[in-house]
């Protein structure tokens, strides 16, 4: 069995922004090893979920591990994705997916949090 993991971020009308799950996908690949890591959005840019799925199968995968980029488990997580899912396994009979939980509450999160205020007081000169 090939594993896949596909990475599913909101999306956004401005490029850049997209840009940087492209980057969270490069580093997942390097601490992971797996071998097929996509990358898709959820609107506003392509490539869709769909055809995020669509990339995985054809690169051989047989299991897809789609990653919620988002921080909570909101309306997309819970009733979206989902549904994305189930499409998908419509058109690919045998496809096992699983869906990851969502960044959440996580203490790794909170100490990037407060090493971006600490940079952004710095840059501002400010003393705290």
């Amino acid at each position: 069995m090939k594993t896949a993991i596909l990475l599913m971020g909101h999306g956004s009308r401005v490029a850049e922004a997209n840009n940087a799950l492209y980057d969270i996908a490069e580093m997942v690949k390097a601490e992971t090893g797996c071998s097929i890591i996509e990358v898709s959005f959820r609107e506003q840019h392509a490539p869709n979920i769909q055809k995020g799925i669509d990339a995985c199968v054809a690169k051989g995968a047989t299991r897809i591990l789609l990653y919620p980029y988002f921080l909570y488990a909101g309306a997309h997580v819970l009733e979206d994705l989902p549904e994305e899912i189930e499409a998908a396994a419509k058109r690919h009979p045998g496809l096992e997916m699983v869906l990851g939980k969502p960044l959440g509450v996580h203490r790794k999160l909170a100490e990037i949090v407060c090493e971006r205020i600490d940079a952004t007081l710095q840059e501002a000169g400010w003393q705290q």
